[in-house]
């Protein structure tokens, strides 16, 4: 079973910056389009931003000009940089492929990370 596993949340102060990465843990072929989102207890989970297999690139307006999402598809991975970040940044964030193959033809749909805590204190 293949699981996403995401990395570099934490505590930053207004203005700082954050770098969010996630990998697939086992073998797989390829992954179509990568998203992130990000959830505050009591709000529904929100897309941020997403990069499609192709690289193109879309963004929250909110997160427009401060955040930058990119892939490397050699290492099957996802980065979210996130630069003058402000306390409504606060948030749980989740990486999210939409499909991951496993071969040419065989694969999945729907996986999330676990979440990771971004911080942001004014």
């Amino acid at each position: 079973q293949v699981q996403l596993v995401e990395s570099g949340g934490g505590l930053v102060q207004a203005g700082g910056s954050l770098t969010l990465s996630c990998v697939p843990s086992g073998s797989i072929f390829s992954i179509n389009d990568w998203n992130w989102y990000r959830q505050v207890p009591g709000k529904q989970r929100e897309l941020v931003a997403s990069v499609t297999s192709g690289g193109t690139t879309t963004y929250q307006d909110s997160v427009k000009g401060r955040f930058t999402i990119s892939r490397d598809n050699a290492k099957n991975t996802v980065y979210l940089q996130m630069n003058s970040l402000k306390p409504e940044d606060t948030a749980v964030y989740y990486c999210h492929a939409d499909r991951i193959y496993f071969s040419s033809t065989i694969y999945g749909r729907d996986y999330w990370g676990q979440g990771t805590q971004v911080t942001v204190s004014s």
